[in-house]
């Protein structure tokens, strides 16, 4: 992607459909006159009383416990530097986001125009009993380290700048990790930190904590080697300042075991990195590029231990596993700061949970067969769904135990319990599903790609490395919008009705007739059906020339799975191909079936389609915990359209014993867990969190997937097609483009699991 289309797709993404990426939203009723006199005047009075009588009662009747104050100046912008306040608002808004969607902590951010640290300062102070916690951020150094001091002295609230103390903590749990690897002590290991700044210092001084020895680390800025014996030193950096008589990186580096960078791109050569001790860790952090290649460091030394701050090689030191978890800790036990020993804590965490298996969902969001403790994984990944059932309470223990906790937590388990229902309100699943395709990208032919968001989709999903798109369509048309879109790439571009596809179409004609002649096919009538899009897409994909296919976008349902359901046709073990949506909301994924294909399925056709929608969510790494719906709970009706879902039910319980599912249920006792371990003890779900949904027809399904998506704004990813032999999936009629986007990687991720299965099949 040119560098002038990735500044347009910014500033749009930025300014439409509203300007920023956060906005504010009521959480109590407001619809009604009772409502608003509660919320306001007169009942707004009580809560204003009761904390006049006692200040911690804000915590009780507000939202200051959960809102974090994301604070800077825009004197150190990572990559931008000095910018000033309002151009560093949209990175501040970004972190709230952040902190959102991982923690699910309600971040404002707040630019404040001076360079004092005294105005600073009194500035934060001042607006203080606003917030929870005040997250400084891209504030430069040195004035960054008195504005932090001076706040967590003047302050009854956590202050963290994270800018010092994310690294710290994400990178030295990376590097008591990679020392119990290569089997060596932290008091005896020589460290070389490239960089001086504010991350560096607190780096550096987080390893102090654990161990690392004075003697043995050797910091450079950018004149080289901190020596105590240099002049004009702050006093951070004389902090470092080494007795040793070495001026250059290059002699720092000899016999060294760890390097610490935080400085700039290319600056470590691999005869430096041959010159370092036996099994080196080198944590290259520079971003966006490191102070060595990845590739290039790997090739020179077989046995290093290699992370950076990039999330396409492993070990990736990011900062998003600490701060959100570590505030999310602090505030729920109301502590009056983040001190050493909460860092620690998270430290110890991260460290010890990288050493646990790892759950199946991680391991398919990184295309890994199975990720464990080892050089290549150091440190959990970012989408590793424990972070917030572990980090958290490790922080929120070391709070309460170093005595700055005013709330401490009893029931430790429940606390998990809701650390955990606050996980399940992002798009990580998106996310997900985009890392997982950008593995191993598949050919994927858009069958509608003369139509403009169409191609908008098979542009974004070739330029974010998802998908290798095959365009069908008028090609006239298809070069006339790609120029509009700017979309220049070498990619292959088809006309099914051109006369140089006629080699092609005729083959795949004769293919279709061979299969279809005993259905009543011609071959004259395949000749004339592979002209049509949806028939020569399927086509390409059957014969091998595409591994999956998407269209839909401009053509009824019915019109487009015809052609699929005669080229493609079922798996060999399937009865009845069915579709699943998968919906974002806020209590997680929901897996919706069957919600395009099956009318009126019966007993036995529910249950095939609930288990094969169970292997959907097993394969977007979500144990299925599956509710068949009814309008009837557990046999309070006789009707037919109740009775069928109840027999299935007795279907999978005996055929698929270990699956977790029951029925026939209401929606609401399936949703509410309360409410169904309150009335069904003895069920299968009884105080489980149900996110796979079964429904008895089509239009129950259909209805409510399209209910959840324009009422609730729940994003949709479907209708994923399972059941048929090949990875082909059918759109929505009129699909945004961002669906057809997440429809490109499930298409792929679907190709992916085909090729391994035939893989795993030709081994045996």
């Amino acid at each position: 992607m040119s560098k002038q289309k990735t500044r347009r797709e910014a500033l749009v993404y930025h300014a439409k459909p509203q300007p920023g990426k956060i906005k504010i939203v009521p959480t109590k009723p407001y619809a009604t006159q009772r409502d608003l006199g509660l919320a306001y005047s007169p009942g707004v009075a009580e809560p204003c009383l009761e904390i006049a009588k006692d200040k911690d009662n804000v915590y009780k009747y507000t939202s200051k416990g959960n809102i974090v104050a994301v604070i800077s100046n825009g004197t150190a912008v990572l990559g931008l530097g000095d910018i000033g306040p309002e151009a560093s608002k949209p990175v501040m808004e970004g972190k709230c986001l952040l902190f959102k969607i991982f923690a699910d902590i309600d971040g404002l951010d707040i630019e404040l125009d001076t360079n004092d640290v005294d105005k600073f300062i009194e500035t934060v102070k001042t607006i203080a009993p606003t917030f929870g916690g005040i997250n400084l951020e891209d504030i430069k150094a040195p004035e960054a380290f008195e504005i932090e001091r001076r706040l967590k002295e003047e302050l009854d609230i956590p202050v963290m700048h994270d800018d010092q103390h994310g690294t710290a903590i994400i990178s030295a749990a990376a590097l008591l990790n990679a020392l119990i690897i290569t089997e060596k002590k932290i008091e005896d290991v020589r460290i070389v930190v490239s960089g001086a700044g504010a991350a560096a210092v607190s780096c550096t001084r987080l390893y102090k904590a654990f161990g690392a020895s004075d003697k043995n680390i050797v910091m450079l800025d950018s004149k080289g080697v901190i020596r105590s014996d240099r002049d004009n030193l702050s006093a951070e950096k004389l902090e470092f300042a080494t007795d040793r008589k070495i001026n250059t990186l290059e002699e720092a580096m000899k016999d060294a075991d760890v390097f610490i960078g935080l400085s700039i791109a290319d600056i470590v050569s691999p005869e430096m990195l041959l010159s370092m001790a036996k099994d080196p860790i080198v944590f290259a952090m520079a971003n966006p590029n490191p102070e060595i290649d990845y590739n290039l460091a790997i090739k020179t030394r077989k046995d290093i231990i290699m992370a950076t701050g990039r999330s396409d090689h492993p070990n990736q030191v990011n900062n998003v596993l600490g701060f959100p978890f570590i505030f999310r800790g602090a505030l729920d036990v109301r502590a009056t700061k983040i001190n050493e020993a909460m860092k620690m804590a998270a430290v110890v965490a991260l460290a010890e949970l990288t050493k646990e298996p790892v759950p199946e969902q991680v391991n398919i969001a990184y295309g890994q067969t199975r990720l464990a403790f080892g050089k290549d994984y150091i440190i959990p990944k970012p989408f590793d769904p424990r972070l917030i059932a572990e980090i958290p309470p490790a922080v929120a223990k070391a709070a309460m135990e170093s005595g700055v906790a005013k709330m401490p937590i009893e029931d430790w388990d429940k606390y998990r319990e809701e650390l955990l229902q606050r996980s399940g309100n992002d798009n990580k699943i998106v996310r997900l599903l985009h890392d997982r395709a950008r593995m191993n990208p598949k050919k994927i032919v858009y069958a509608e790609a003369d139509h403009l968001d169409v191609l908008k989709a098979a542009q974004i999903a070739y330029e974010e490395g998802i998908a290798i798109p095959i365009l069908l369509g008028n090609k006239a048309v298809i070069s006339e919008l790609m120029e509009e879109l700017e979309f220049d790439a070498d990619i292959m571009v088809i006309d099914s009705h051109a006369d140089e596809t006629n080699e092609k179409r005729n083959h795949y004609a004769n293919r279709y007739f061979e299969n279809r002649q005993r259905s009543g096919v011609t071959l004259f009538g395949a000749r004339a059906k592979m002209k049509e899009r949806n028939y020569f897409a399927a086509m390409m994909v059957l014969e091998g020339d595409a591994d999956g296919m998407i269209s839909g976008y401009s053509r009824a349902y019915p019109t487009v799975v015809k052609p699929v359901f005669e080229v493609i046709g079922r798996a060999s073990n399937v009865k009845k191909v069915s579709t699943v949506n998968i919906m974002i909301t806020d209590r997680g994924p929901l897996f919706l079936a069957d919600t395009s294909i099956n009318i009126d399925p019966n007993a036995e056709e529910i249950a095939e389609i609930a288990k094969m929608t169970a292997n959907v969510a097993a394969t977007f790494g979500f144990s299925p915990v599956m509710a068949l719906l009814s309008y009837a709970n557990f046999g309070s009706s006789s009707h037919g359209h109740a009775t069928k879902v109840r027999e299935a039910v007795k279907i999978l319980h005996a055929t698929k014993p270990d699956l977790v599912v029951d029925g026939e249920l209401q929606i609401d006792f399936a949703l509410n867990k309360d409410l169904h371990q309150g009335k069904f003890p003895f069920s299968k779900l009884a105080g489980k969190k149900v996110n796979t949904l079964i429904f008895p027809n089509l239009e129950a399904a259909n209805i409510t997937y399209k209910l959840l998506k324009e009422l609730n704004q729940a994003d949709s990813i479907g209708p994923i097609m399972v059941g048929l032999r090949r990875s082909v999936h059918i759109l929505q009629l009129g699909a945004s483009v961002d669906e057809m986007v997440n429809m490109t990687a499930v298409a792929v991720i679907d190709a992916q699991e085909r090729e391994k299965r035939k893989l795993a099949k030709s081994k045996k």
